[in-house]
């Protein structure tokens, strides 16, 4: 006789039980490791015959996983159990967080590689060198936040604001940083080689040290900007606006 719920799953993760569906599991996420665990095209470690299926993670934060994947709701955490909650959407691959409201956490060498972070606010955060290689980082806010040493390589921070923040160090090579608000932000020996900064406000940033090679400046704001001792070589001026700059 089939069963009346044939989607339902049961889950034993760090020894927590937990029921759901395969829908939750699968249709949110679908490049997701628990979506490729119910897909169908794996064998399931599981603690006896129609048992649950067993994970060997920590099941604190599960249930925060499951409303995720349910209704798309972060919850309100403490700074540490952000931390622990960002490792466990790791392992999972579940990197969706456009729009989380990150302000003022403590978020320091977190992973967030390929992260969709589309919206998301980081306002004052301490984020000093966490990676956020290839991340979509589009009209992110970062004011007033310390990335120092940050990896941000290749992410899309499009109309990102990163107005006063600390980006000391940063890689930003290959980064698309169109439109985006980098007024008086601290780009002191950060690596912009290659980045794509058109349309972009430096107006009082700091540049000293900065990478800029084969960047692209055109239409940016670079008003009184400080240049002498950043690297320009290859870089793209084209109708940059560069009154009263020093070079």
């Amino acid at each position: 006789m089939s069963s009346p719920h044939p989607s339902l799953v049961r889950l034993n993760i760090g020894g927590k039980k937990f029921s759901t569906t395969v829908d939750t599991l699968t249709q949110r996420e679908p490049d997701s490791m628990l979506a490729a665990m119910f897909s169908g095209r794996h064998t399931l470690s599981q603690d006896s015959e129609k048992g649950p299926v067993f994970v060997d993670r920590d099941g604190k934060h599960f249930r925060h996983i499951l409303n995720w994947l349910r209704d798309g709701v972060i919850p309100v955490l403490k700074d540490s159990e952000y931390l622990e909650l960002l490792r466990e959407a790791e392992y999972y691959q579940l990197l969706d967080l456009s729009y989380v409201d990150f302000s003022f956490a403590c978020l320091k060498n977190v992973f967030f590689s390929r992260a969709n972070l589309q919206c998301a606010k980081f306002k004052d955060v301490d984020a000093g060198g966490s990676i956020f290689h290839n991340a979509n980082l589009r009209e992110c806010e970062f004011t007033g936040a310390n990335l120092q040493g940050a990896l941000l390589a290749g992410a899309n921070l499009q109309s990102a604001n990163l107005q006063d923040a600390c980006l000391i160090e940063c890689s930003f090579c290959g980064a698309d940083l169109r439109t985006a608000h980098l007024q008086t932000a601290d780009l002191t020996n950060a690596n912009l080689e290659g980045a794509n900064l058109e349309g972009a406000n430096l107006k009082g940033a700091v540049l000293s040290g900065a990478n800029l090679q084969g960047a692209n400046l055109q239409r940016a704001y670079l008003r009184h900007v400080d240049l002498r001792d950043t690297h320009l070589v290859g870089a793209k001026l084209d109708g940059a606006n560069l009154l009263g700059a020093i070079r």
